[in-house]
């Protein structure tokens, strides 16, 4: 009975101390993932598990992301996952987003897995039109995301047709002219040959660095209303505040920049900007709803964080990993430089292989013309010889036909003929003989030098057919030499699995090294600025062209704020700079 007992009570303690647990799913941009987890787990503590899943180190840029009642939440660190306004129903699901932006993409982001979030991020974005990207980026955005899904142009591999599946520009772009998806794919294409060489992180940073340029790029609105009851919005980037007209989220109409801003707070659904320079008024606004308030300090808390974290030293994880990074991308160069250099031996190789086959063709039919040559040569030499031979004997039977009529007439002559009439007879018989002896001997000379002449033709015959001998005997001896000489680059017995000499590389990064990284680097940003000239220009040329297609009457407000905008000159930077000076001035909205 005791041991019974005993057994119970370390069952029932057993049983008190396996933690409860619920089930998580957990959305990327690019896949899906469940966790067990703890009922006493803090936000913390599952961010940093997807964290390590995703090996990644950046992780003050990302948040877990929910939805409460048609209002966007994110998930507090230091609070419990289940104290949250989350559904109860299993799996308890969130979103793993980017919260904040960097201000300079190439400079900021420095794993490549941050990298890809990101692009994965913006690019949905501008395809679901939350980001206003003009008609002539979003070919050359969508260019750059093909060069990162299929990698290097290959006209035999990507033939026409290829991207009709594929999602690459907004539909707002696709209505607003009278374009064909092929005609689309045509200039797409056009673009996406010219990045050849890229690997899919370049081209997925390069991606980023032409979206972080346009205007609504990294914005969060909010709509607020001001103490004079006028409508608004509020925009939070990692710039500072910027307060919008509803209905122009392009270009803001005053701008707080983090810097100079003294505090921010909220007190129910009031909301408090005060500024660094106490001349200027404090601005107040009122939000629809206090639970937008608290998500507005949040974002206004780590924007301005990562603001002023930027402005200072980086931390020394940061150095290491950056550190890390340029490590690893020297080692991908020196790589994709291995990489290139075998290729372009395998292409050699190749194209000296084709040239091979090709000359090898040429000396096989040059053979088998002289073959055919030569065997015309020899049947025509042997009827020359037969009929050399027949003509011969024909020569001989003349002769002999001739000395008879000659002994005839000798024979004629020596006849005693008594009469006239016979005489006179035997006359005319004898200049017979005669005639057909002169016409018998004239045939026999014409035969013997129709012989003579089938001997020299014969001859000629015999001197063509040593001749065609003796060039199959050149063709037969270079097509066994030219093989092993034709060039400084031995073709491979399988050509798939050519290997170079030296069957491994190693790579240590030295001083030297790191310094000749240096200068290319150097060299790469000068080379960047002539390719953004020529960039521009290109988006030019490409507006230019399409601008006949265009319908008008389906331009959007935004597709004519931008425009309006372009006229002037306006770009992002220098607007924000612009309403950064009227802040200066007292707040007039």
């Amino acid at each position: 009975m005791a041991g019974a007992i005993a057994s119970r009570m370390s069952f029932s303690s057993l049983k008190r101390k396996q933690p409860k647990t619920f089930t998580v799913r957990i959305i990327t941009m690019d896949a899906e993932m469940e966790f067990s987890c703890e009922v006493k787990w803090k936000g913390k503590d599952l961010f940093d598990l997807v964290c390590r899943t995703l090996g990644l180190r950046e992780t003050w840029f990302f948040g877990l992301q929910y939805t409460i009642k048609d209002t966007v939440a994110w998930l507090k660190m230091d609070k419990k996952v289940l104290d949250h306004d989350v559904p109860t129903e299993e799996p308890v699901t969130f979103h793993f987003l980017a919260k904040f932006y960097p201000e300079n993409a190439e400079e900021e982001l420095v794993q490549e897995i941050t990298q890809h979030l990101f692009f994965l991020q913006v690019k949905k974005q501008i395809l679901d039109e939350k980001i206003y990207c003009p008609p002539e980026a979003s070919v050359l955005l969508a260019s750059y995301a093909v060069q990162a899904k299929y990698g290097d142009y290959d006209p035999t591999v990507h033939q026409r047709g290829f991207l009709a599946q594929e999602e690459l520009l907004p539909k707002r772009v696709i209505n607003l002219y009278q374009m064909t998806p092929e005609m689309w794919e045509e200039r797409i294409t056009a673009w996406y040959a010219e990045h050849r060489g890229r690997a899919r992180d370049e081209a997925e940073m390069e991606y980023l660095k032409i979206a972080q340029d346009l205007e609504m790029y990294g914005v969060n609105y909010f709509a607020i209303r001001n103490k004079k009851g006028t409508e608004l919005l509020l925009g939070v980037d990692a710039l500072g505040l910027h307060i919008y007209d509803p209905e122009n989220r392009l270009t803001p109409k005053i701008s707080f920049p983090w810097n100079e801003i003294r505090n921010i707070s909220y007190s129910d659904k009031e909301f408090t900007i005060k500024p660094l320079d106490k001349k200027i008024d404090v601005f107040k606004f009122n939000s629809s709803k206090l639970r937008v308030n608290k998500l507005i300090l949040q974002l206004c808390i780590g924007n301005h964080d990562l603001f002023m974290r930027r402005r200072k030293a980086d931390s020394l994880e940061v150095q290491q990993m950056k550190a890390q990074a340029r490590e690893e991308k020297a080692r991908k160069q020196m790589e994709r430089q291995r990489l290139a250099r075998e290729k372009q031996m395998r292409e050699e190789a190749e194209r000296t292989r084709d040239e091979l086959e090709r000359r090898l063709l040429q000396l096989k039919e040059e053979a088998t013309m002289a073959n055919e040559a030569l065997m015309r040569s020899e049947e025509t030499a042997d009827l020359l010889a037969e009929k050399a031979q027949i003509t011969e004997e024909e020569a001989k039977l003349l002769a002999q036909k001739a000395a008879e009529a000659e002994q005839e007439m000798q024979r004629i002559k020596a006849t005693a003929i008594r009469t006239e009439e016979e005489k006179r007879l035997m006359e005319q018989k004898v200049l017979e003989a005669e005639m057909l002896a002169l016409k018998m001997a004239e045939e026999s000379e014409r035969r013997a030098k129709e012989a003579d002449q089938l001997k020299q033709d014969l001859q000629e015959a015999r001197e063509s057919e040593r001749r065609a001998k003796q060039k199959l005997l050149e063709i037969t001896s270079k097509s066994s030499y030219t093989p092993m000489n034709s060039g400084t680059t031995a073709l491979p017995a399988d050509l798939p699995s050519f290997n170079l000499i030296s069957e491994s590389l190693s790579f240590d990064f030295k001083d030297t090294d790191m310094k000749r990284l240096s200068m290319e680097i150097e060299k790469e940003k000068v080379e960047y600025m002539e390719k953004s000239k020529h960039l521009q220009e290109q988006l030019n040329e490409l507006k230019t062209e399409i601008e006949a297609l265009k319908l008008k009457e389906r331009e959007t407000a935004l597709d004519i704020l931008h425009n309006e905008n372009a006229d002037r000159g306006n770009s992002k930077h220098n607007t924000i700079k612009k309403t950064q000076a009227q802040g200066r001035r007292p707040i007039c909205i």
